[in-house]
């Protein structure tokens, strides 16, 4: 490879191998498929060991020769799916796998190994060209590419069996860098066009042509960009020079005599050769559709065909037809469409236009949904599955449309905004798709026609597009505004993606042709919508609030709210994030625009697209919510900033960019309280003096900073009554209400069927790991004197593993458990012996919910107006604890009354009712 002509791919696999060189500092490195061995070396400079693997002897030879110098770095032969490849090699901190994946049909036995050999925490770096752009775009036909990836197939892949997984795109390019003496902040990517013979344009995004993974179980903080350059034009001179050569000869030749034959031949050989129009394509349809898909067309056969071409690649899960109305095709479109297997074609008998053919063919759909798709469109992997997803899930959505990307990557529109005067604006038209404020699904005044999902009786109730807008127009507007009034929702959906050539049917030019007819529309539609647009946002409303709509409300009613936490929540990890994800949820359907800010590390990307899938904008850098503070903060009705040091780091800004906001102090738990009784247990159990001196200074630390927060902001939030009155005390006159955990209770239960045992808990809590070796090594062991077969199931993630010491004698470690709901089914009882901490503890209020009565300390039940023999039992020493779990294991009438009156308790006290009430009354 250093010595190919081809300087892209030399760009392309040195940063690959540059980047994560960033992470092999003193660590053990496997890199397979080394090849030439250059990368193995490029990796050896950092790292305290190397292996570069590759099946091609001769390869590994070479690199023995030229890189065996280095006294870390060594090279053999042997297989990437051969599962016994450098079985007693030990394991390793980071895997390398570049230009490799796509040449093995085996992927998943690569998967295995990499699994195998890489050690707890490690890292994986692999990539893959984007099947889509590499093949599809660019006309690529790679004989030795086995089997190419769509970034979807390439995340799945590597999520299989990866918990964390960043996918960069990558792609070489010649530009200008800027930089800043800044380590972290938001990255600006703008594309550079022509756009004439002598004009230019600049838009934002970045292209692609591959796929970069980055996999691990833990966390990898991974750069949002990175760039490698060649200041000097190394490469690029090089290679200039070599292209440069052979037309200077044919040059000298041409001008050494005549020309005659030998100009067309140098005009042949450089100029590019147009690709002849390729034929009819197969879509895989099903003749027993959930959705339609109606494509009107009127020539272009080309666009066409790159859209069936691309409905068929998308990998879609949901049944489909497509339905293609030829709207009297100039060209031979009819013809070729006739003969593509799959498509369902409707000829129209003359040209109606693009709204009336759009009528005719879903006239012919057999599907529950219609899907309205232009010709000029491509559609991305996903696209009908999520769009599809939505609309199913939630019976008050009648409309979802797709966010819509220019081929060059830029955002065309993610949602429409339709003023109180008629006009109407693309929502972050020109601006890089990826933006977080262009991920959420929402309510919008309309969804352009290019890409829409609208139920089908719904449709033939509203008698389809109105024909007044033909030949088209304001008809997808004028849509919208009706699925409105018949009482339906219109979202759109940011994880559908479609790629729209623009213009491609009519042209930009609004003065000319049908283009014309959206200045013409544009009156009709005010006239017919007159009423309904009254209650539209002025022009010139600050987009935050116009490109939102909330259901029930006008577009005038444009108040939003701002959730603080340190990170984005993890409900199935901690009960924290059960409490704060149900009060996210609870605000939405109050009829709130809701944006989330986390403060703290990078979030998984599946826990972020929770929140968008509820409607949530999440902003999660620094520079863009200062963006926000700035265009929105008078808009602000509620800022809830959940713990200390995020109340403390956002208050002061507030009170600046949000002067009509209430500021709401959420507590989550009073540290100061839990870090007190931590001191205090470390005393008493004989522990280090100096852990619990330093313990005794952070509770002091966080009690003058959280009472400071509790007299500055306008309302203080605590978990329970004991905590409100404690601050009763330390800070009188402040107001403070209490807004617990958030419990629906299921249905009731019995105790037939439940052998087990159960104790929730993050162990990354301090409480909750030493709840669990108390549990284990003083209580259980009581238990089993009495019970020998009772097991013990301790639940909770552990990033360093330390508490499967614990397994055996009873005592199973299941660690992380994505969903509780099956182990609550076969629990007899749930154990919350925790000895320090403070707040209400999830892990009660959700055992109690599911109808499994709970044994635990009195700190556990504190604060949650629980009775010892009346919903629980409680007990302070291991003897009394593990009597309540032997009596609950062998007394069936025991068990049925504290489970039906455990169910009561949480109903009364942490019902999702009493936390809609709690939080009406913040708003005012």
């Amino acid at each position: 490879m250093p010595w190919t002509d081809d300087i892209q791919v030399i760009y392309e696999h040195y940063h690959r191998y540059a980047l994560a060189a960033r992470y092999a500092f003193g660590r053990r490195v496997l890199d397979l498929a080394s090849g030439e061995g250059y990368g193995s070396a490029l990796l050896a400079a950092h790292a305290s060991e190397v292996i570069g693997v590759d099946i091609d002897e001769a390869s590994v030879e070479h690199a023995r020769a030229r890189y065996g110098g280095q006294p870390n770095l060594r090279f053999t032969t042997g297989s990437m799916t051969d599962p016994d490849l450098l079985a007693d090699a030990g394991k390793f901190d980071v895997i390398t796998c570049f230009e490799a994946l796509e040449h093995v049909a085996e992927q998943d036995e690569l998967m295995a190994l990499v699994r195998a050999r890489l050690a707890p925490g490690g890292v994986f770096f692999t990539s893959t060209p984007d099947v889509l752009v590499y093949t599809h775009e660019h006309g690529n036909e790679n004989p030795f590419h086995v089997k190419e990836l769509t970034e979807p197939q390439f995340r799945a892949l590597l999520g299989a069996s990866f918990r964390h997984v960043t996918v960069l795109r990558q792609n070489v390019a010649i530009g200008s860098v800027l930089t800043s003496d800044r380590e972290h902040g938001p990255v600006l990517s703008q594309q550079l066009r022509r756009t004439g013979e002598d004009s230019w344009s600049v838009g934002t995004g970045a292209p692609h042509t591959y796929l970069v993974g980055v996999a691990s179980d833990n966390p990898v903080e991974v750069p949002a960009a990175a760039t490698m350059l060649d200041p000097q034009l190394a490469l690029l001179g090089a290679a200039a020079e070599r292209a440069a050569a052979p037309l200077r000869a044919e040059i000298e030749r041409l001008t050494s005599d005549d020309g005659g034959p030998k100009y067309r031949k140098v005009i042949e050989r450089y100029r590019p050769r147009r690709r002849a129009t390729e034929g009819p394509v197969t879509v895989s349809t099903s003749d027993d559709p959930l959705v339609s898909i109606i494509v009107p067309v009127h020539g272009q056969w080309s666009y066409t065909r790159r859209c069936l071409q691309a409905i068929e690649d998308s990998g879609t899960r949901v049944s489909f037809e497509v339905v293609v109305v030829d709207d009297a095709s100039p060209d031979d479109s009819a013809e070729q469409l006739a003969a593509c297997p799959g498509v369902r074609l409707v000829r129209a008998p003359e040209n109606l236009g693009f709204l009336r053919a759009v009528n005719l063919g879903a006239a012919q759909a057999r599907g529950e949904l219609l899907v309205l798709l232009n010709n000029d469109t491509e559609v991305r992997p996903g696209w009908l599955d999520a769009l599809t997803e939505v609309v199913r899930g939630d019976e008050s959505i009648g409309l979802a449309g797709a966010k819509l990307v220019y081929p060059d990557g830029r955002l065309q529109e993610c949602g429409g905004i339709v003023f109180a005067d008629g006009s109407a604006a693309n929502y972050g038209h020109g601006d890089n798709p990826e933006d977080p404020r262009y991920q959420a699904v929402r309510d919008v005044d309309y969804c352009s026609g290019a890409a829409i999902l609208v139920r089908r009786d719904l449709w033939e109730r509203l008698g389809g597009f109105d024909e007044r807008y033909s030949p088209a127009y304001y008809e997808d507007t004028d849509l919208a505004f009706a699925v409105r009034a018949a009482g339906h929702r219109v979202v759109v959906v940011p994880n559908a993606v479609v790629v729209h050539h623009e213009g491609v049917s009519h042209g930009t030019d609004v003065m000319q042709g049908v283009k014309r007819y959206q200045e013409v529309n544009r009156e009709v539609f005010t006239e017919k919508w007159t009423g309904a647009l009254a209650e539209q946002a002025d022009p010139g409303t600050p987009l935050w609030i116009a490109r939102q709509r909330v259901p029930g409300r006008t577009q005038r009613d444009g108040d939003l709210v701002l959730v603080a936490d340190v990170t984005v929540p993890t409900p199935d990890r901690d009960s924290g994030s059960v409490r704060l994800r149900c009060l996210l949820d609870e605000l939405v359907a109050l009829g709130h625009r809701v944006v989330f800010c986390p403060m703290g590390p990078p979030a998984d990307p599946a826990y972020l697209d929770q929140l968008h899938r509820a409607g949530i904008t999440v902003l999660a850098d620094n520079g863009l919510r200062e963006q926000f503070l700035h265009e929105a903060g008078k808009h602000i009705r509620l800022a809830l900033l959940s713990r200390p040091t995020v109340a403390w780091h956002l208050a002061d800004r507030l009170r600046i960019c949000a002067p009509q906001a209430r500021i709401v102090f959420d507590t989550v738990d009073l540290h100061f309280v839990r870090l007190s009784r931590e001191a205090e247990l470390v005393e008493r159990l004989g522990g280090a003096p100096e852990t619990s001196t330093m313990l005794h200074q952070r509770a002091k630390l966080y009690r003058e900073l959280e009472l400071a927060l509790v007299r500055a902001c306008d309302r203080t939030l605590v978990v329970s009554d004991a905590e409100r009155d404690l601050l009763a005390d330390l800070a009188p006159g402040a107001p403070v209400s209490v807004l617990s955990n958030v419990h629906t209770p299921g249905p009731e239960a019995s105790p037939d069927g439940r052998p087990g045992v159960l104790f929730v808990g993050s162990f990354e809590h301090p409480p909750n790991r030493d709840a669990a070796y108390w549990l284990a090594g003083e209580i259980w062991p009581l238990v089993r004197r009495q019970v020998p077969d009772a097991v013990l199931d301790l639940v909770g993630r552990d990033p360093t593993n330390e508490l499967r010491t614990l397994d055996g004698h009873g005592v199973k470690f299941r660690g992380w458990v994505p969903a509780l709901d099956a182990l609550y089914e076969t629990a007899r009882l749930s154990v919350a012996p925790l000895r320090f901490g403070a707040g209400v503890k999830g892990k009660v209020g959700e055992s109690l919910a599911a109808g499994v009565p709970v044994v635990g300390t009195t700190l556990a039940f504190e604060g949650m107006r629980l009775r010892h023999g009346a919903e629980v039992l409680a007990g302070d020493k291991a003897e009394e604890i593990a009597a309540g779990i032997v009596s609950l294991l062998t007394d069936d009438a025991l068990w049925l009354r504290l489970s039906r009156a455990g169910q009561a308790a949480v109903a009364a006290q942490f019902g999702p009712d009493v936390a809609r009430a709690a939080l009406t009354e913040l708003l005012g």
